[in-house]
């Protein structure tokens, strides 16, 4: 049976959720949260993703992104595929990290409360999973993005976006008095019974009211595009990384049919698929192919010398 589309398309909104290879852990340490913090990171730069959420627990991990381009999958791709290699290089293991495909829950993003309600599930996940005493502050648990909620903008990693949520929270300004409401709000709301809400977010694929559903199974029908097929995504992706060719190309003087006749480990070969690598979520293979540069362990090498 053929894997259901992804819905992609600009400005859209995600919960999305994966869970270690047979339930078993995905951090076996604090060094492993930061590498997939700084993996996150990462991805954020390559794809302009906005992070308005985020949770990790032991065996699995949940986001809530924002997408400025149709990019989901490739984003997920790379995150997936590096942060699963620096674990596996890290501790000596092979093979599958993650269990099966992710899931991502579109969320609608109009001012009804979705996004809200979505960020309180994850920041919510450790008190649910009894992860705190009952008497402890939420903001304990460090590995979410809910601690950061409570620092000054200055504090905060760049990728996190948080005043769509506090404008939905009744926080206009991102000030020290708005922080303690957010604060009170959601220790209030630790104690709050849910169930039937979050029951939609861990069984749904959308997250929003009846408009939005059938605008989704529209996409979904008509399975083309930026919002359904993934063949428009890659296109678009690829388009975007030859344009960065491009640019380097004329930077540097060079015609494009100029490439094959470079050496493979030229320095400017190496600047630009740098900054493919740096800015786009195209494989090492696709770089190696498109620049003349030999198979793509040779650039692996090339770029980490």
């Amino acid at each position: 049976m053929a894997r259901k589309l992804r819905v992609q398309y600009e400005g859209a909104i995600y919960h999305v959720m994966n869970r270690g290879d047979r339930r078993e852990p995905i951090f076996l340490d604090d060094r492993d949260r930061e590498c997939f913090l700084e993996t996150l990171e990462e991805t954020c730069r390559k794809t302009s993703w906005q992070i308005h959420a985020y949770c990790l627990m032991p065996n699995h991990f949940h986001l809530v992104l924002e997408t400025t381009r149709a990019n989901l999958v490739p984003g997920m791709k790379w995150m997936l595929g590096t942060y699963t290699a620096r674990f596996n290089r890290r501790h000596k293991f092979f093979g599958h990290l993650f269990s099966g495909r992710y899931k991502a829950l579109v969320v609608d993003g109009s001012a009804e409360g979705y996004l809200r309600t979505v960020c309180d599930y994850v920041h919510l996940n450790p008190a649910r999973a009894k992860m705190l005493r009952e008497k402890g502050a939420l903001h304990r648990h460090r590995w979410s993005s809910y601690p950061s909620y409570l620092l000054s903008p200055g504090k905060r990693p760049v990728w996190l976006r948080v005043d769509r949520l506090l404008g939905e929270c009744g926080i206009q300004k991102d000030h020290a008095p708005g922080r303690k409401r957010f604060e009170a709000r959601m220790e209030a709301r630790r104690w709050e019974e849910d169930e039937e809400v979050w029951k939609k977010i861990r069984r749904g694929w959308y997250l929003g009211d009846k408009s939005f559903k059938k605008e989704l199974l529209e996409e979904l029908k008509e399975g083309t595009g930026s919002k359904g097929g993934g063949d428009a995504v890659r296109e678009l992706e690829e388009a975007r990384a030859e344009r960065m060719v491009r640019e380097e190309l004329k930077r540097n003087g060079l015609a494009s049919a100029q490439l094959s006749g470079l050496r493979k480990g030229d320095q400017r070969k190496i600047r630009i698929a740098k900054r493919l690598r740096k800015e786009t979520t195209m494989s090492m293979k696709w770089i190696a192919q498109r620049l003349g540069m030999g198979t793509a362990g040779y650039l692996a090498n090339l770029l980490s010398a």
